[in-house]
């Protein structure tokens, strides 16, 4: 039978009916341990209760009104994201893309404003920030730009956690706007740059009058260990794009701005249908008061540093293994060889489990997890990596 859908993904032969916490069971009743949360989006898990409970409460009195109108629960989401992350203002949107694109948007006002007459942002190589044409010009991905020429100007690329790349253009471009850049290269192979590459870029920013912009769509919102990544740096860019875990798995985006970037927008230059509508916010409401009740950046980090000890300490003689990286649950152990076979091994063994960069199993684990489901996490992926030949 062919399938109605677009063939945009090789999917895997499963389906899931049913989720709790960090377990889903397909439509034949197995049960997987899920090592993935949706690519980082349910952090609180699958069927948490009160995001469950939030949503239905919504659902069953208001979904949507429009952005004409005024959306209490997009108000009240704002003012806690900006609490948490030293921002001023929010531009809520559907996904990460939107936030990007919202973004980039910003990015080119600010360069009209100095009198730019083509902004250009610095954008980094194996990044990830969307498929839309802004975001797919942006990501550092030729793969994924393959076929989609010709794409927008106003990028130009330098190699991730590189500073003197950056001062370089400094020096000799006068058409830089923004730097746009994840603290943690997610879809890139969980790339994490030297300490003090962030407060560098911050640096260079404001010496050029650039805007800093921060892609937190996979890193923010507890994962890393605190609540945004830009954190462990001590510094505060100029915008900040989320989106995944914001919602656990309810389709939201956002992106934040602070001082003059958050002046930029003015009513007619951005917008959205459904962006930031009451039953998104209400979701997004829930996953930040339950983040907020649980301590779940201190979980992240402490499940994390478990996860990867218990790694280290079953694949430390596997010639195999190049490198075991992590920051609080993003986590990569880096092969000496391509292994997206692994993904269809690990099903079978049910394990939920992501390859990118071809060599790099990507774990992304709910942030419920507990320490037997972590431990029985690292028993199982251990033996499906050994069983490699050296």
């Amino acid at each position: 039978m062919v399938s109605a859908l677009m063939a945009t993904y090789n999917r895997l032969p499963v389906s899931f009916a049913k989720g709790e916490g960090a377990w889903l069971w397909d439509t034949d009743g197995k049960r997987y341990l899920d090592a993935l949360s949706g690519i980082a989006v349910c952090s609180l898990g699958h069927a948490h209760p009160a995001i469950t409970a939030a949503i239905c409460a919504q659902a069953s009195t208001l979904v949507h009104t429009s952005n004409v109108y005024g959306i209490v629960n997009q108000q009240k989401l704002g003012e806690a994201l900006t609490a948490l992350s030293g921002m001023d203002r929010v531009f809520f949107s559907n996904s990460g893309a939107e936030a990007n694109e919202a973004a980039i948007k910003l990015a080119r006002l600010h360069g009209h404003a100095r009198g730019i007459a083509e902004p250009t942002i610095i954008v980094m190589e194996n990044s990830f920030h969307g498929r839309t044409m802004a975001t797919l010009t942006a990501t550092g991905n030729r793969k994924a730009q393959a076929g989609f020429e010709p794409l927008l100007r106003g990028f130009t690329r330098v190699p991730y956690g590189d500073l003197d790349a950056v001062r370089q253009i400094a020096a000799s471009a006068h058409k830089i706007a923004a730097v746009l850049v994840e603290p943690v290269q997610g879809e890139g192979g969980i790339n994490i740059p030297e300490a003090g590459y962030l407060a560098g870029l911050r640096e260079i920013c404001d010496r050029q009058d650039w805007l800093m912009i921060v892609d937190e769509i996979q890193s923010g919102m507890s994962r890393t260990g605190s609540w945004f990544a830009f954190q462990q740096e001590d510094i505060q860019p100029d915008v900040m794009t989320l989106a995944k875990a914001l919602g656990n798995g309810m389709p939201i985006g956002a992106c934040l701005a602070r001082g003059k970037a958050a002046e930029l927008f003015a009513p007619g230059s951005h917008g959205s249908t459904f962006g930031g509508n009451p039953l998104a916010c209400a979701a997004g409401l829930a996953v930040v008061e339950t983040m907020q009740e649980q301590k779940m950046p201190e979980i992240a980090a402490r499940l994390g540093n478990r996860i990867v000890n218990g790694l280290r300490s079953a694949l430390g003689d596997a010639d195999i293994v190049t490198e075991i990286r992590h920051k609080g649950c993003m986590i990569g152990i880096e092969l000496d060889r391509p292994c997206s076979d692994l993904v269809s091994k690990a099903l079978e063994a049910g394990l939920l489990i992501n390859v990118t960069a071809g060599n790099v199993i990507r774990l992304l684990p709910p942030l419920v997890m507990n320490d037997e489901e972590a431990d029985q996490l690292v028993k199982g992926l251990a033996a499906i990596i050994t069983e490699l030949p050296a």
